[in-house]
């Protein structure tokens, strides 16, 4: 009751501001429009425009940041479903199903339903950011080195669920090659050169982005061109929003779905991918025998699970943001940077030091949560007239997309050489039958998973392995959940005679 004076103060603030409202759809719309765009992450879309808020205000820089990070983790579903290409690393899962319903005909409710998922998983994030603060942190600080090792390998332990249903080793196995392009540059504890080949460029390593670009986009354009008469996403496109009726039968998985984003995005390092990626896998495992023969071929339910998480993970990240100054991902470190240009210091004293500021941020995310589902909406038949153009025509208005995507990282050349590198990598392992998003993946959490290992190791290093299990009890129910993940793969859905043999 305390808190509900400072509510309604901050709440008028805003909505007698017409400036603050403009900046939010002005934020959300260039998110939409820079996730949609292949490739580029929503870190480097709140990394460039942080410059933007340079001459606004304290309220309507915050504002401008959060519209872009709300409209940027939905934006990266677009090309994901229409083009076969995601827009931002947490859209893969979503392209995986929302492709294959574009080409039936459907790309118009896949997206449709991408932004229901969205609108509620941003709800969500939101009440769980407001009620549970203190539980959710709780859980999110007892993850440290070991923890957070065993929550990188599960997401390597899902790669076999993400291939076919009886050949999950095929799964593992992209994930090992991703986990070797994450290895390459100098280690992170000492410092030591790996596969660097005595080279200068490969000393920082691999970036996510330009492999993500070249196997995502590079891969489609090659696969696509040489073909006679190349698949065609269908212009007309019919019903967008999915029914009530019809999405009240996603309410389990969505709630599920939205609790494993905002506990993700609470837990520093963890990103909107990982949420993502674990709740595809978890849907999937939960999901009715009908449902689950859909998975992989265009289920929306799978739509709901991704888009939800990866929604609920922006509330889930400015949980550690605001309350302990540690950002939840790099997307909540650029709001972190935009709010310390403003000399705002946040943290445990953030109240104190200024007093509605959190609530304002909570009345922030609202409105650019509605502005966000609005202007979807509103995108949602251009851009399937935009993208149901012939491949032999689209496809090469989207190299130079991804080469621009590619070069913008870091400003390198050697990004556009890897991108190139990947793309054919993705075409043979594409033809192979190999699936590609369990590569990247292990690109993703490769370094996390190595930088906390070792960082483990040495914490442990007199503890004998027993006593570590003793001590570290979340760690041991992760470690037994890595373990049954791998024996559900080969042992229940997979064919070990079958794997032998092949």
């Amino acid at each position: 009751m305390e808190a509900l004076p400072q509510i309604q103060e901050q709440f008028l603030i805003i909505l007698q501001n017409p400036w603050l409202w403009v900046t939010c759809l002005s934020g959300v719309t260039l998110g939409i429009l820079w996730g949609a765009m292949p490739g580029l992450s929503t870190t480097m879309a709140m990394t460039l425009l942080i410059g933007l808020t340079v001459g606004m205000s304290q309220s309507a820089a915050i504002m401008f940041m959060l519209g872009v990070y709300t409209g940027c983790v939905f934006g990266g579903a677009i090309s994901a479903v229409l083009v076969n290409i995601p827009g931002t690393p947490d859209a893969v899962p979503t392209m995986i199903e929302g492709y294959a319903l574009a080409r039936r005909g459907d790309g118009g409710l896949a997206l449709g339903t991408a932004i229901s998922a969205s609108f509620l998983g941003n709800w969500v994030g939101i009440l769980l950011l407001i009620a549970l603060i203190p539980a959710v942190l709780f859980l999110a600080l007892q993850f440290r080195s070991w923890e957070m090792f065993l929550l990188s390998l599960w997401g390597i332990a899902i790669c076999g669920s993400m291939s076919s249903m009886d050949m999950p080793i095929k799964g593992w196995i992209s994930g090992w090659i991703g986990l070797l392009i994450s290895f390459v540059g100098l280690d992170a504890i000492h410092g030591v050169s790996r596969f660097t080949l005595d080279s200068f460029y490969l000393s920082d390593g691999i970036g996510f982005i330009p492999v993500l670009i070249g196997l995502f986009g590079i891969s489609e354009i090659l696969r696509v061109l040489p073909q006679k008469s190349p698949p065609k996403i269908p212009s007309n496109v019919g019903r967008v929003l999915p029914s009530l009726q019809a999405f009240k039968k996603y309410m389990a998985p969505s709630f599920r779905s939205g609790i494993i984003g905002t506990i993700i995005g609470a837990i520093p390092g963890a990103g909107a991918n990982v949420a993502s990626f674990f709740a595809y896998d978890v849907g999937r495992r939960r999901a009715s025998k009908e449902e689950k023969k859909k998975w992989g071929k265009g289920s929306y339910e799978a739509i709901v699970c991704a888009e939800v998480a990866n929604n609920a993970n922006v509330g889930g990240s400015m949980l550690p943001t605001l309350a302990l100054g540690i950002p939840g991902n790099a997307a909540a470190a650029a709001i972190l940077a935009a709010l310390q240009l403003k000399n705002v210091v946040v943290g445990p004293l953030i109240q104190i030091e200024n007093p509605g500021l959190i609530y304002f941020i909570y009345i922030g995310l609202i409105i650019a949560n509605f502005f966000m589902y609005g202007m979807a909406i509103a995108l949602i038949k251009p851009c399937v007239k935009l993208f149901s153009l012939p491949k032999t025509l689209l496809m090469p208005l989207i190299l130079p997309i991804c080469i621009l995507g590619s070069f913008a990282v870091n400003l390198s050349f050697f990004d556009v050489y890897v991108m190139l590198i990947a793309g054919l990598l993705g075409y043979v392992l594409h033809q192979l039958g190999f699936p590609l998003a369990p590569l990247v993946l292990a690109v993703i959490l490769g370094p996390l998973a190595d930088e906390n290992l070792r960082r483990a190791l040495l914490v442990f290093e007199d503890s004998g392995f027993f006593n570590v299990l003793w001590d570290r009890k979340l760690g041991t129910i992760l470690l037994l959940i890595v373990i049954y993940t791998f024996y559900d793969g080969i042992f229940r859905r997979g064919k070990p005679q079958e794997i032998i043999n092949d």
